[in-house]
């Protein structure tokens, strides 16, 4: 067994430290490959280097070079049977006296590496996972890579496979834990913020209908546009969330919802504020809905109600909410003098955007005489 140099294991050591701080410190992972590659030149004392990334058909290709070549050689793609690909996938390293020459390697050389001889290719990774190869060319005419130097390029190869592994992991929890922030913000906003602010605007509105006699006429435009602008800012929070939530990271599942609590409490806000209680019929399994899908139930309810509140007039109001196979299915029924000209293009409009979206059906049926019928259907699956 060959002893390794002492020197030059320190300076292996000292370059795989340097590599473990850039990678774990977040750097770019395009800077941190161009530090692994200069390194590895240094310690091999060659004229070229290259850091190759395994394709899932098995080729590899050049994410990073530096060193004497004319070409630019990132993006150059070796085949699976050459000696980096080969090294990518079998984890022995390979060294060669003249790689243009040696029958294992000579038919892969690509033209722009013909002026290099001596050859050695190592492979890193970690936990059983090859990433890739590094690779190391000197001149023709210079001396071969001794077994110390191949040895040390092996474990200096190593090491880097297990810091670009540990920070890929860091990288994907940051990901993750990001994600989760988001979607705690998202959930807070939707949740209490325009439950509060649907809450005030209903407030505003029966102060304004019930008063309306004791308002000068601009007094009651200013309230009626202070409405509007409630109306109009959670709208502005919805679409917040919205992108909060996308484009996701690999986002872990979110807990399901149960749909029948919210309804009892958007059905109760709407009682307090109609001054009776709409009648709520549930039917179905409702505590296991997917957050996402809840979220749009829980939209259209809350729509359907401030409609009611505000503009119906009615004495009475009926929530139906039943799950089947098909899918959660909403019905908001009164017996008012139904949706004044306007307000369904105003106020209700975005529900059939949900409704697209979502790859569900929407509708609505009012007149004067008969009240208003909201539909809101939504599959689950």
């Amino acid at each position: 067994m060959t002893l390794m140099d002492p020197t030059l294991a320190a300076r292996a050591l000292s370059a795989a430290t340097e590599i473990t701080t850039a990678a774990l410190s977040g750097d770019d992972p395009g800077a941190v490959l161009e530090t692994v590659v200069r390194r590895a030149v240094e310690l091999a004392e060659a004229d070229l280097g290259l850091v190759m990334v395994r394709s899932g058909d098995g080729t590899v290709v050049v994410e990073a070079a530096h060193g004497e070549c004319l070409a630019d050689l990132r993006g150059l793609v070796l085949p699976s049977a050459s000696a980096a690909g080969q090294v990518a996938r079998g984890g022995e390293p390979v060294v060669s006296v003249d790689f243009t020459t040696d029958p294992r390697t000579a038919p892969f050389v690509p033209p722009e590496l013909t002026g290099f001889g001596p050859f050695a290719a190592a492979p890193f990774g970690a936990g059983g996972r090859v990433l890739g190869a590094l690779t190391v060319y000197r001149r023709h005419g210079s001396g071969i890579f001794s077994s110390s130097t191949v040895e040390v390029l092996t474990a200096f190869a190593a090491q880097v496979g297990v810091v670009l592994a540990l920070a890929e992991g860091a990288v994907a929890r940051n990901r993750v834990s990001l994600y989760q922030e988001r979607e705690r913000i998202a959930r807070e906003l939707h949740d209490v913020i325009v439950q509060r602010l649907y809450g005030a605007g209903m407030q505003l509105d029966r102060v304004r209908r019930r008063m309306r006699k004791r308002f000068a006429q601009a007094d009651g435009v200013r309230l009626s546009e202070a409405i509007d602008q409630l109306d109009q800012t959670i709208e502005e929070i919805r679409g917040t969330v919205r992108a909060l939530r996308s484009p996701e990271p690999e986002r872990e599942s979110q807990p399901a919802i149960d749909l029948a609590e919210s309804a009892r409490g958007e059905v109760r806000i709407a009682g307090e504020l109609l001054g009776f209680p709409p009648t709520l019929e549930l039917s179905g399994e409702l505590a296991d809905i997917p957050a996402e899908r809840a979220d749009h139930i829980r939209a259209a309810l809350r729509e359907a109600l401030s409609n009611v509140v505000r503009h119906s007039g009615a004495s009475e109001t009926r929530v139906t909410l039943h799950r089947d196979a098909e899918g959660v299915k909403l019905r908001v029924r009164d017996n008012g003098s139904g949706v004044p000209e306007g307000v369904a293009t105003r106020g209700l409009r975005h529900l059939a955007e949900r409704a697209e979206t979502a790859g569900g059906k929407y509708f609505v049926n009012s007149s004067p005489s008969l009240g208003t019928l909201v539909a809101f259907d939504l599959p689950l699956d």
